[in-house]
């Protein structure tokens, strides 16, 4: 979408939830900001090997769990604004094709009409569930 900005498109992005999709607000980068603390974590209990004392090392499930969250809302804000800073209409709702060049947008506000000439789809992902590894709120999220 930015790219097509650039060289002088009229773009504009439906999103259905939050910008960025299941990678950015859920998945890969939530994760790994998870991973990144439990990689201090273990860190810290290795910190004789670096010649460093670290007495009572504990974790705070919350915390790390709200750092994670605040991390992909900042690079959520990040892409929302650079497709304010690149001129792409972003659009929250959900789109549907309802004829060659027609997109309809159902938004909280109602729905709207857009004609394009061109018109890229792009589903994104939803996030997979293991057998016996369901989302349950509390043990797994």
């Amino acid at each position: 979408a930015i790219r097509g900005a650039q060289n002088g498109l009229n773009v504009a992005i439906v999103e259905r939830e939050h910008m960025g999709g299941i990678c950015l607000n859920w998945g890969c980068i939530p994760t790994k900001a998870m991973l990144r603390s439990s990689e201090v974590f273990h860190l810290m209990h290795r910190a004789k090997e670096f010649g460093l004392k670290a007495d009572g090392i504990d974790y705070d499930l919350d915390a790390v769990v709200k750092r994670s969250r605040a991390v992909a809302k900042q690079l959520n804000g990040g892409v929302g604004h650079l497709l304010k800073k690149n001129k792409v209409t972003a659009l929250m709702g959900e789109a549907t094709l309802t004829a060659k060049g027609k997109v309809s947008v159902k938004t909280d506000k109602g729905t709207e009409e857009l004609t394009a000439k061109n018109i890229v789809l792009a589903t994104g992902a939803r996030a997979r569930e293991l057998p016996g590894l369901e989302a349950d709120g509390d043990l797994v999220w």
